[in-house]
């Protein structure tokens, strides 16, 4: 036997169907410029990152670029420090504080990194300004999208472009001249001189930048960033956050000036939703902190500047924690909450490898020494002496030349073949070969040890007492 469908089970099964999209449609995000306190302190920030980036690569240090990442050479230059592949513990440390500060900042005030001083922020401020230059506000830039192309179209956009694409490479560039003196590298770039790599790098940098900052902005926030999916973690109940007021604001409602929103059962929100106009990444901070929020507070902003149009109390929108909203806290029951176990633990630890930092780079000695017994060449009897043959390794991190001591001791009757005075140029490493001999009967057969002093003849800091084996056969 077989059934077949009736047209009234066609229609149910066709009214039950839905579809499921794994993929969030993109939607456009226009923001409308906020202003305020909050506003002004992004773009010091903004102006802050932005000197120090585009400036330090043309800041100059004796003849050299004050700060240079020599890959070639395999030197750092920091202002008056020289690091070299074996001061990496110094990089570790730095990212250890880095990642420290990270979780301190984050567990007192949430996304402060995020909203202020992140490059995507930034960058996306920096070229959000040139497109609100070029196409004008909010409504105009929303009624140009939905516009057709047309010859004033395709000239705002070509502009606005063209600026991007011009930060874009003035930011490549600055990139590649932390990596090649960027005086050489501009010089280079005139005359049609740049190396492949050089190029390459440029470009690259320069074409991500224009992209994420230019057309992804809150996507690389929302999709690629994992800062967003993990912040959860750092927050606790007594985190500064964002948050909107609902037991003050809700219920929402348009009302004129002056009418007193409690005599038409409203609470304090307007409902003007310029909160979500001015948001970059699109959401509404009335429905709770939502991981897509980067901290930057342009809604507490608008906010603000709302409720001084209606004459109401600012705030409605603010920095607070969810302890302070439970329990009615004021700013000294907030402040007070601050200080809290694992603030201290993260501030403590934080001090301890900043301390040991700016410890290691202080006591960081300009001379370093390698000894190898020359394998090559067997322990040997030399004019009645027993002679071992030795590499020297020296290395003068220093930007000045240096004249060294050398001397040899650990053995009676001990003595160093050669000259005993050595001279290294400035950020220099050079190898020396010397022959050290003892007298026959001095040691017993087998390994001994001994010691190699380097000392500076213009420096007493620069001294190294370096240990090897003297082998008797």
């Amino acid at each position: 036997m077989s059934t077949h469908p009736t047209p009234d089970s066609t229609k149910l099964e066709a009214a039950t169907e839905q579809v499921v999209t794994l993929y969030k449609k993109h939607k456009k995000i226009h923001p409308r410029t906020a202003t305020g306190r909050f506003a002004t302190w992004r773009w010091i920030f903004v102006w802050l990152t932005q000197i120090i980036f585009y400036g330090l690569p043309w800041l100059t240090w004796g003849d050299r670029p004050a700060v240079l990442f020599d890959l070639v050479q395999r030197k750092f230059y920091l202002f008056g420090l020289v690091l070299w592949p074996q001061d990496v513990f110094f990089l570790a440390i730095l990212l250890i504080i880095s990642a420290y500060a990270l979780f301190l900042f984050t567990a007192v005030a949430g996304r402060l990194w995020c909203g202020y001083a992140c490059p995507q922020t930034v960058y996306t401020e920096i070229f959000m300004w040139i497109e609100k230059l070029v196409e004008g506000e909010r409504p105009a830039r929303i009624k140009l999208d939905a516009a057709p192309m047309d010859a004033r179209k395709f000239r705002l956009r070509a502009t606005k472009y063209l600026l991007w694409a011009l930060v874009a490479w003035w930011t490549g560039f600055t990139f590649v001249g932390y990596f090649t003196p960027i005086r050489e590298l501009w010089d280079a770039f005139w005359t049609w001189n740049l190396g492949p790599w050089e190029t390459f790098w440029i470009f690259f940098y320069g074409a991500f930048t224009y992209v994420f900052a230019g057309h992804l902005r809150e996507q690389v926030c929302l999709y690629m960033c994992p800062y967003a999916r993990f912040q959860s973690v750092m927050f606790d109940p007594d985190t500064l956050i964002i948050t909107y007021d609902v037991e003050r604001g809700e219920p929402r409602g348009a009302r004129k000036k002056g009418v007193d929103p409690k005599s038409m059962g409203l609470g304090d929100c307007i409902d003007c939703s310029i909160c979500v106009q001015v948001c970059p990444t699109g959401i509404d901070i009335r429905n709770g902190l939502q991981y897509e929020c980067i901290g930057c507070a342009a809604c507490i902003d608008a906010c603000d500047e709302g409720m001084d149009k209606m004459g109401y109390p600012r705030g409605l929108i603010r920095y607070t924690t969810e302890n302070a909203m439970a329990f009615h806290w004021g700013k000294k029951e907030i402040l007070r909450h601050v200080v809290r176990p694992r603030i201290l633990v993260y501030t403590v630890i934080l001090a301890a490898f900043v301390s040991g930092l700016a410890w290691g780079l202080w006591n960081k000695k300009d001379l370093r020494v390698d000894v190898i017994r020359d394998r090559g060449v067997l322990a040997r009897e030399v004019e009645g002496m027993i002679e071992n043959v030795y590499s020297l390794q020296v290395m003068n991190v220093s930007e000045k030349a240096h004249r060294y001591q050398l001397e040899v001791s650990g053995i009676p009757g001990i003595e160093l073949v050669g000259s005993p005075e050595i001279e290294v140029p400035p950020a220099t490493t050079r190898t020396f070969s010397y022959s050290v001999r003892i007298p026959p009967d001095a040691v017993g057969k087998g390994s001994h040890v001994i010691y190699f002093d380097v000392r500076s003849l213009v420096d007493a800091k620069a001294h190294v007492h370096e240990k090897t084996t003297f082998l008797v056969p």
